[in-house]
């Protein structure tokens, strides 16, 4: 595909970086605060915390589908725009769910929620649109590491703003952050005109087709697919193994491990940067070994906290350094069609998590902890054969 004309734009400055950056964990975090708050979502609403986890579910199908019928605007629609459209969506689901007082209407909080947080996504395609090619890893980077953080940390601010308020808390706070960040990104965020005039349709449909005719893009979804497989499989059944009789942690020491998370998601920024100055094949290389040696180290948690917070930074620096550079990568094949090339990637993304989160219950059903490590194990070696996958000569010099 032919790349669009160069913007006549001034490049981003570090500060408008940083911004985005907060912006996007922000408004992705809203997926995630309810997940510590479940049991007390359960006594507030007289419902069994079965019928309470629906509200992780209803976030993470919503979300899904902005990643299909919302990301691609980006290329259709003026960014700026459509970004600050979608935060003060997102804020006016966040108060649907603090004023909520049947179950009903925080799941539709929830799910206006879910669907708006997909500006995470615009933002990024919109930031590597405006950055300089000699400086796109690098922004790129720094935003993945604020989106990354966004959901790491989200448990954790849940759960302490529900110990000094309520549950409702932390949705009136981020409603309020969010309004914030809309006036702010309106005023400093600078405009995109689209490049593409397709109809809705065919627009839905152009995704498709990327990932049909870039085979570049195709290896890079399914390594994505498989990075946020294995960083599933490892959050997803932690707090049994904590809260089980290796540990017996309490839900508050458990929700600080997002912090251990933090950690890795901020030291794996640098990765942006390497790729800029041409080693994105040693990032992705070295991100992909170092996930595999995590699961290698993650074997011995149960009799060991030392090896289980080694495993956790290296996994989540390995994951998000990939992450970056897959970013960093298909971004350079159409600039025109950035939000379609990032609905397609995160599509494959999200799929990927979503698989990884069910598999890894089963297996800590069947198999315990070493059932979870074997899984997270297999996922990084089919990784490292994806990534030796030959692709076309074409896609690759695109690249």
């Amino acid at each position: 595909m032919s790349a669009a004309a160069p913007s006549l734009h001034r490049p981003l400055s570090q500060a408008q970086v940083l911004l985005l950056a907060a912006a996007t964990g922000l408004i992705v975090a809203g997926n995630y605060y309810a997940q510590p708050l479940l049991q007390l979502v359960a006594e507030a609403f007289a419902i069994d915390p079965g019928q309470a986890g629906w509200v992780v579910t209803v976030a993470q199908l919503a979300y899904a589908a902005g990643l299909l019928l919302i990301v691609p605007l980006g290329d259709r629609l003026e960014r700026r725009r459509l970004i600050v459209g979608l935060f003060v969506l997102a804020a006016v689901g966040l108060a649907i769910s603090a004023t909520a007082t049947h179950f009903a209407q925080l799941l539709a909080g929830t799910a206006l929620a879910g669907l708006s947080a997909v500006a995470a996504q615009v933002i990024v395609a919109h930031a590597a649109g405006l950055a300089t090619p000699e400086h796109r890893g690098r922004v790129v980077g720094t935003i993945m590491a604020g989106l990354l953080l966004g959901i790491l940390l989200a448990r954790t601010a849940s759960g302490l703003l529900a110990g000094l308020g309520s549950w409702h808390t932390i949705y009136w706070v981020a409603c309020a952050a969010l309004l914030l960040l809309a006036v702010v990104l309106a005023r400093v965020l600078p405009a995109h005109q689209p490049s593409a005039s397709l109809s809705y349709p065919r627009l839905l449909g152009s995704v498709l087709a990327l990932l049909r005719d870039e085979p570049l893009l195709r290896q890079r979804s399914l390594l994505g697919a498989l990075l946020f497989a294995g960083f599933s499989v490892f959050w997803t059944p932690l707090a049994f193994l904590l809260s089980g009789p290796a540990y017996h942690y309490s839900i508050a020491s458990i929700g600080l491990f997002g912090l251990i998370g933090a950690a890795g998601a901020l030291a794996a920024s640098s990765a942006g940067k390497l790729t800029d100055r041409g080693h994105g094949r040693a990032v992705a290389l070295g991100g992909l070994l170092m996930m595999l040696l995590s699961w290698l180290l993650l074997a011995f948690a149960p009799v060991s906290l030392s090896a289980l917070i080694a495993g956790v930074l290296l996994l989540d620096i390995a994951v998000q350094a990939v992450h970056i550079n897959n970013q960093s990568v298909i971004y350079q094949l159409d600039e025109g069609a950035r939000s379609r090339i990032t609905s397609a990637y995160m599509t494959c993304y999200f799929i990927g998590g979503a698989s990884g989160s069910v598999l890894s219950t089963m297996a800590w059903t069947h198999y315990g902890w070493t059932g979870v490590c074997v899984l997270g194990g297999v996922f990084a070696v089919i990784g490292l054969l994806v990534y030796f996958m030959p692709v076309r000569r074409a896609a690759v010099g695109a690249a």
